[in-house]
């Protein structure tokens, strides 16, 4: 089969075989197949599955997981909260306890207490500078290095309070001062003197103060009372012992205001002057015995309390 082309503008016309044409009607019919295959596929309506049972049932699966995890998360974070609540409680009172025992050792060591008062925060302060970023540090971290801190100072209290404590135990058992608070005078001495009733040579173990009748009888150190009464040659006797061997006695008393078994202090006023006993007037006889042995009164009386 012959196909003849024709030319308008040459009025030529050309004979071209069919079989040269075929490639185009190919080419022409692929052209035509793909529009109508991209047609049909665009103008078809698909069907869309945006979501079925197995999906609806995993994220049911993992909303219910992710609900569980809270709740974990909740309970945790309430344990750890009631924890530090514990902890910071421990710590107060740790506190408390250290307040209590600083506000002890400014009394036991005598010092201002308008200084060292533990009832206020310390006092501090400072020209505003520059500052540096701060990382807060982990909570708990900070709660041990508190504790660690507090656990160091209340050791070192401990052992300043023990020592402070045997320091004030020392001072006021320590044999010192005269056995009547304010005037009075010595009116005789320890040693061999002449008896006041027979004017013959004699021992004295103590020595006697004068003052006025009723006048105030102290102890001269802390002790325990282990006689309070009448005794042959005292009269109302009042003897303490102030333990490491030392015993002190005062004799010729009016009354006496203590008892045994009592505990005394330095300076208690145990008994009133008197002139009970062998006596020829108001006075207070003081004897100081040392391991059961009388021992000078005046190097104890002129001494003072060295631990002051």
């Amino acid at each position: 089969m012959n196909i003849i082309i024709v030319s308008r503008k040459h009025g030529r016309s050309r004979m071209v075989s069919s079989w040269m044409l075929a490639p185009l009607f190919v080419f022409l019919l692929a052209i035509l197949t793909g529009i109508g295959y991209f047609g049909y596929q665009f103008l078809t309506p698909q069907e869309l599955v945006v979501i079925n049972e197995q999906a609806t049932n995993e994220w049911i699966h993992r909303v219910e997981s992710q609900s569980e995890e809270v709740a974990k998360a909740r309970v945790y974070t309430e344990e750890q909260i009631n924890a530090l609540r514990i902890r910071l409680a421990e710590l107060q009172g740790r506190l408390t306890r250290l307040d209590a025992l600083g506000e002890r050792l400014v009394d036991v060591a005598n010092l201002d207490e308008g200084e060292f008062d533990f009832s206020l925060p310390p006092a501090v302060g400072g020209p505003e500078s520059d500052t540096l970023e701060y990382t807060p540090p982990d909570f708990i971290y900070v709660l041990d290095e508190l504790a660690a801190q507090i656990d160091n100072r209340e050791q070192q209290l401990k052992v300043l309070n023990s020592l402070l404590g045997d320091r004030k135990i020392q001072s006021e058992t320590f044999v010192a001062g005269r056995p009547i608070i304010k005037g009075g005078w010595m009116s005789s001495r320890y040693g061999y003197r002449n008896d006041p009733f027979t004017g013959k040579l004699a021992w004295h173990d103590g020595v006697d103060f004068a003052a006025k009748d009723g006048s105030s009888i102290v102890s001269v150190a802390s002790g325990v009372v282990t006689w309070a009464g009448p005794r042959y040659g005292y009269g109302e006797l009042v003897e303490i012992n102030h333990g490491n061997g030392y015993v002190t006695r005062y004799g010729h008393c009016k009354e006496i205001l203590v008892e045994v078994g009592d505990v005394v202090k330095k300076s208690d006023i145990i008994a009133l002057m008197g002139s009970t006993g062998r006596s020829t007037g108001p006075h207070v006889h003081f004897e100081v015995l040392l391991n059961g042995k009388s021992v000078d009164p005046a190097k104890y009386i002129d001494r003072t309390a060295r631990f002051n």
